[in-house]
């Protein structure tokens, strides 16, 4: 190797330790790390500055600008495969028109091979044509501009349940996507604890001048690890569903959750059992399979979906489809089968919201 290329790699291995230790290094410990004395490193540095790479310093330590500093990245065909499966899926994900996601989707594009270059088009071309009379585009900006450099961000909050919007102080851990919407997961100052907030329910959001720092002990993946979702709590359930023969191989196909076992029955169904904290958050999945699945533990969950099933059942058949009809075109009101008000726990499919409205829960009880 000339002594040219080892220099570039040198740069590129100090680029990729200042990019990885946001409280910085000491020219000493890059020193150490890549083999060379410190006058090298700090000719280094002063390269690297020259560069247009936003280098900081301070009492002897170096670092980057996080906020002005993104890495060029060299993929191979199967990493850029990832990054295009990754953005067909935000774009399935978003339901606003984010022009920070069209924008990524885009210029990603220009660096990906010709065989993949359309379908981040595609990706693109589809948020472009989602709806742009929501907010959630400059809420999202002030959550992530908030968690970049570590400001708390004041948001509205609207309650899915009683529809109040009511102000919240959140320090933003972390951001996650889910097949139902964004989510922002943090320090929630007037509930003095860890909440889960839905973007989608945040009419507004500021960043304040109030810093903050994430605990260095708080992990998004073992704080998600008990959810079916995005749901968490103290308590665990095992939630046990037997599903019948006609549907064994969908179930099996792939992995569900991390706890799950299956196991099949003498009839040629099978058992799935997980291990969750917030066995209502799988309400939605469990009715995907209608009459395939029976929900067997916790007793409570299986009288949920067993009401649920019921009352939709009563909406097909207490009042037949074409009578119906008949009465509405007539101008006739009907009153509902139902005779008292449905539950909105039980009406809900999303999964955000604390349904057992307790205060251990990560979504905001209202």
């Amino acid at each position: 190797m000339s002594r040219l290329d080892t220099r570039t790699s040198r740069l590129r291995q100090l680029e990729e330790l200042l990019a990885a230790a946001p409280q910085g290094l000491t020219a000493m410990d890059i020193a150490e790390r890549l083999g060379v004395d410190r006058r090298t490193i700090y000719r280094d540095l002063d390269f690297l500055s020259t560069q247009d790479i936003p280098l900081w310093q301070d009492e002897g330590r170096f670092g980057l600008n996080r906020t002005r500093y993104l890495a060029t990245v060299r993929l191979s065909f199967h990493e850029a495969l990832a990054l295009v499966l990754a953005g067909l899926l935000l774009s399935r994900t978003i339901d606003e028109r984010n022009v920070h996601v069209i924008a990524a989707l885009r210029r990603l594009a220009t660096i990906m091979p010709n065989q993949l270059t359309a379908h981040l088009e595609r990706a693109a071309n589809r948020v472009q044509g989602r709806s742009v009379d929501q907010p959630q585009v400059g809420v999202l900006e002030a959550i992530a501009e908030g968690w970049a450099t570590g400001h708390k961000v004041r948001v509205l909050y609207r309650s899915p349940r009683s529809g109040e919007v009511r102000p919240r102080v959140i320090a933003p851990y972390t951001v996650e996507p889910t097949a139902v919407g964004i989510y922002v997961i943090g320090y929630d100052d007037w509930a003095h604890d860890i909440r889960t907030f839905k973007i989608e329910r945040l009419e507004h959001a500021e960043i304040l001048d109030e810093p903050y720092s994430i605990p260095a002990d708080f992990d998004p993946e073992s704080y998600l690890a008990t959810s079916w979702g995005i749901m968490t709590s103290q308590e665990m359930f095992e939630v046990v569903l037997r599903f019948s023969p006609a549907v064994v191989s969908r179930v099996r196909e792939r992995c569900w959750h991390p706890t799950q076992t299956i196991d099949l029955t003498p009839d040629g169904g099978c058992r799935l059992r997980v291990r969750v904290s917030e066995p209502m958050e799988m309400q939605p999945w469990i009715r995907s399979w209608g009459a395939q699945v029976e929900v067997l533990a916790p007793d409570w969950l299986r009288e949920r979906v067993a009401d649920e099933l019921r009352r939709a059942s009563d909406q097909y058949w207490l009042t037949p489809h074409d009578e119906e009809l008949e009465i509405v075109d007539s101008g006739i009101e009907i009153a509902s089968p139902e005779t008292e008000t449905a539950d909105p726990v039980l009406a809900s499919n999303d999964p955000a919201g604390d349904h057992h409205g307790s205060t251990s829960r990560s979504s905001p009880s209202d």
